[in-house]
């Protein structure tokens, strides 16, 4: 054999092998990922998750916003990167606990019965002013002693929640926001940002509190981190005088 013909076959062999543990370094990495994404979603390959939406505001009983619609599909993108199936059902249908299957919420309380008692349980330190009569405070989060006031179209509001009760329980999202738009911005920022949020968070129960700004003209891309509030949010607040506005916990 000559010098030539086997430095070609050393060259090509050479080459192989890096190719193949290029390929298994990739495969290992994506897996990895993979993991840690059904992990922090409690999504492993095959599961059963649960798409939760609300009704649209003064609309029939099966209207549902565009934007909450924008967020189911952004959802149902996340449930098959993790190879699990989902389920969408109406916010008045699922008469069943939480834990068992993993449980995306889209809605506020004035919209979303299941977001009321998700809310009622889970974070009994927020309040949030469902009043339909016009306010400064309509729409209003109260979180602990904090209160978040709606401007629509230039600085709204969304809770985004990963909650779990229990070992081995499957965690429950919650898309709490004060206008449509903003759940599907919660949504977003969580695809955008749940493989940082599961770094930092790991399988902890976590309530974040979002700012969506100008959202009349960025929609529902601009999304500013405002602050964690997962302490206030589970700590329960005092009960509100009775000529106090209705508001929903």
């Amino acid at each position: 054999m000559s010098d030539d013909l086997r430095n070609i076959l050393l060259g090509g062999t050479a080459a192989g092998l890096c190719v193949a543990v290029g390929w298994l370094a990739r495969t290992y990495l994506w897996r990895r990922r993979l993991r840690r994404r059904q992990a922090f979603f409690g999504m492993p390959k095959n599961s059963e998750s649960l798409l939760v939406v609300n009704r649209e505001p003064g609309g029939s009983d099966s209207a549902v916003h565009r934007f909450d619609v924008f967020a189911l599909l952004e959802l149902s993108a996340l449930v098959r990167e993790c190879g699990a199936h989902a389920q969408i059902l109406t916010h008045d249908v699922p008469q069943q606990g939480f834990g068992e299957r993993t449980e995306f919420c889209v809605g506020n309380p004035g919209s979303n019965r299941r977001m009321t008692a998700h809310l009622q349980s889970l974070l009994p330190g927020i309040r949030i002013n469902v009043d339909v009569e016009p306010s400064p405070d309509r729409g209003a989060f109260q979180i602990g002693t904090e209160r978040h006031r709606l401007e629509p179209g230039v600085a709204e509001y969304v809770l985004l929640a990963r909650l779990t009760v229990g070992d081995g329980a499957r965690p429950v999202f919650l898309f709490c926001g004060q206008r449509a738009i903003t759940n599907q911005a919660a949504t977003r920022y969580l695809a955008r940002n749940h493989e940082k949020l599961a770094r930092k968070h790991g399988d902890r129960s976590f309530c974040l509190l979002l700012k969506v700004v100008n959202s009349q003209a960025y929609g529902p891309d601009v999304v500013e981190l405002v602050s964690d509030v997962t302490r206030s949010a589970q700590t329960p607040l005092p009960v509100p005088p009775r000529n106090s506005h209705r508001a929903v916990t």
